[in-house]
C-alpha cells in the first residue's frame, strides 16, 4: 500500500516471511493486562506480543506522564532480540484501530527502522478475511538492530511551554472531545487541556466503519483545512499520554504531512506540575 499501511492480503502472503516481523499490540488502558490475555488466547500466526506498558514505555516517576518513552537502548535490544535487522519490514497490528500499534510504528521511527507498517484495519480485518489465529509463540534467532536515535522527532514540556500561544505552532489534541474539554476524564487527576491547543480526535482518522484509516485525499483536505498555513513541522501531536497522538502522526504521514512532533508526555505529564496553564471548554 504506502509504505505505512499493510493490507490484509498482503501480510497474509507474508506470514512466515523469515524477513517480516508481526507484532501484537492489543492494549485496555483500564484493565492493562487484557493484551497479554488477548495473545495468549490466539494471535496472528507469528506474531510477537508488545506489552503497551512493559515494552512500548519506559519508567514513571511520577512527573512523566503514564506512558514515558522507553529507553532507546533498551528497546533497541528488545527489538534486536526479535530478530530484527535493517531490512527486517515490521507490521504492527491491535483490536482498537491502530491506536495502540501506532505507538510501536512511532518508536521504531524514532529509534531509526523505517520499515514498519500497521495493519489497515487491525485485528478486525484479519477476522473479516476468515484467517486463523494461533497460540503459539514464535522463537526467533537474534539480529543486529541499528539504533539510530532521531531526537527531532519528539519534544518536551519546556518546548511546548515556550510556544503557547505562538502563531508558528499548533499543538494538536488526539484524546476524544469530552478529554479535551474537561466535561470527563477517567484516566488523569486533572481534566481539561493544554492552552490552545486543537482537538483532532484520533477516530477521526477512520472510515464510517471505524476500522480502516480513511482515503489519503480525505485525510490531506481534513487536516489541511486544521493546519491552515502551518506546516506539518510546525505541529505538536499530544494526547493523554502520547499514545494516541501517534495516531494522528501516522494519518498526516499518510496525507503526505510529514515530520509533526510528538510531545510524548502528553496531558499527563503536563498536568503533573501545578505550575502549567491548563484551559477547558471546547
Amino acid at each position: 500500500m504506502s509504505g505505512l499501511l499493510v493490507s490484509v492480503d498482503e501480510l497474509i502472503g507474508h506470514v512466515g516471511d523469515p524477513t517480516w516481523r508481526i507484532f501484537d499490540c492489543r492494549h485496555d488502558l483500564q484493565n492493562t493486562e487484557y493484551g497479554t490475555k488477548a495473545y495468549a488466547k490466539g494471535h496472528i500466526p507469528g506474531a510477537l506480543f508488545m506489552h503497551l506498558d512493559h515494552d512500548l514505555s519506559g519508567e514513571k516517576n511520577g512527573r512523566n506522564g503514564r506512558h514515558p518513552l522507553p529507553d532507546p537502548t533498551v528497546f533497541a535490544a528488545k527489538m534486536s532480540a526479535c530478530g530484527i535487522g535493517p531490512n527486517t519490514q515490521v507490521v504492527a497490528y491491535d483490536n482498537e484501530a491502530g491506536v495502540f500499534a501506532a505507538r510501536l510504528w512511532w518508536t521504531l521511527r524514532w529509534l531509526g527502522h523505517d520499515k514498519v507498517a500497521l495493519l489497515d484495519g487491525g485485528l478486525a480485518s484479519w477476522r473479516r478475511a476468515k484467517q486463523p489465529l494461533v497460540t503459539e509463540v514464535p522463537d526467533f534467532a537474534p539480529a543486529p538492530f541499528e539504533l539510530s536515535l532521531r531526537e527531532s522527532m519528539r519534544v518536551d514540556a519546556g518546548y511546548v511551554l515556550e510556544r503557547l500561544g505562538s502563531p508558528e505552532a499548533l499543538i494538536l489534541d488526539a484524546r476524544a472531545p469530552e478529554r479535551f474539554s474537561g466535561e470527563e476524564e477517567i484516566l488523569d487527576p486533572v481534566a481539561g487541556h493544554i492552552p490552545g491547543a486543537v482537538n483532532r480526535f484520533y477516530f477521526d482518522n477512520l472510515d464510517d466503519t471505524g476500522v480502516f484509516f480513511k482515503p489519503v485525499d480525505e485525510l490531506r483536505a481534513e487536516f489541511a483545512a486544521v493546519l491552515g498555513n502551518l506546516a506539518p513541522t510546525q505541529v505538536i501531536q499530544q494526547c493523554g499520554s502520547g499514545v494516541t497522538a501517534c495516531h494522528n502522526v501516522l494519518a498526516m504521514e499518510l496525507a503526505g504531512l510529514r515530520d509533526s512532533k510528538l510531545y510524548a508526555g502528553s496531558w499527563s505529564e503536563w498536568c503533573a506540575d501545578p505550575a502549567r496553564p491548563t484551559a477547558s471548554g471546547s
